[in-house]
């Protein structure tokens, strides 16, 4: 098989993983296309000791990494970013947020995510620990959930919970989410995309945020058909059926990215 055809099934995650990783649909998008142009123009940059899978984001990650203000959270990205992006990363540590979201977002495992990483599995270790201590240290939020079916909103706003935050309340449809969202402010938004009425989760979202910015996570069960790269599309993205684990990792990351980006400008 080709190297094209055995890394594009893969395009779609990487997508995820970058835009978790830069806190942007765009900054996210743009490295993953110069990640793709790097392996047509140089096939042999794609590491011969892993699979099609480790090996895409081992390419990724090699040229994130070679722009300093991703390793040091200083500086210009060019147009890669949207301004928002360079202030974020100044407050986070880069290397543990790839590991977290490797191992708990991507589910590589942990030997996986080491190779990826080019670190030892104890170095690894001890990056997922610098993570959580980080991610621990954000404020408690209200949380808004957009979600049709019962049993899947029962166990979001017990994720949601056992976190420390507050549920504002389950809205199943668009109007409901609305009509939630001016009884009080979230501070996050988890939004199902298809919704009991037809309606749909994006556009209940687009509203909202006519009302107020906070950052949004999407839950479907077809991910591959909002990560193309060819349009307005969602940074947080959540894949059904979901681990707890990594749903926790999800809401974690979109809450850290937007309170880094607060004290910054705080600061």
């Amino acid at each position: 098989m080709s190297l094209a055809k055995s890394i594009t099934p893969h395009i779609p995650y990487l997508r995820r993983f970058a835009r978790a990783l830069t806190g942007t649909q765009s900054s996210g998008d743009a490295y993953v296309q110069a990640t793709i142009e790097a392996l047509v123009e140089d096939p042999s940059s794609f590491p011969d000791d892993m699979d099609a899978r480790c090996g895409l984001f081992s390419v990724y990650l090699r040229i994130w990494n070679s722009v300093d203000v991703n390793k040091a959270g200083i500086g210009d990205t060019g147009n890669l970013g949207d301004g928002i992006v360079e202030r974020r990363l100044a407050s986070l540590t880069p290397i543990s947020r790839q590991a977290f979201l490797l191992v708990f977002v991507e589910e590589f495992s942990q030997a996986e995510a080491a190779g990826i990483l080019q670190k030892s599995l104890e170095e690894l270790e001890q990056l997922l620990a610098q993570a959580a201590t980080e991610m621990a240290e954000q404020i408690a939020t209200c949380v808004l959930i957009i979600e049709d079916e019962p049993l899947i909103a029962i166990d979001i706003e017990d994720i949601v919970e056992s976190l420390g935050h507050t549920s504002i309340g389950v809205a199943r449809t668009r109007q409901e989410a609305v009509a939630l969202g001016k009884v009080k402010t979230p501070g996050l938004v988890l939004a199902d995309i298809q919704l009991a009425d037809g309606s749909s989760g994006i556009d209940a979202v687009n509203d909202l945020l006519r009302q107020f910015n906070v950052p949004v996570i999407f839950i479907t069960a077809y991910p591959e058909r909002l990560l193309t790269g060819d349009r307005p599309e969602p940074t947080f993205l959540m894949t059904k059926p979901f681990q707890p684990e990594m749903l926790k990792a999800v809401i974690s990351q979109a809450l850290f990215f937007e309170q880094a980006a607060a004290l910054k400008d705080a600061s």
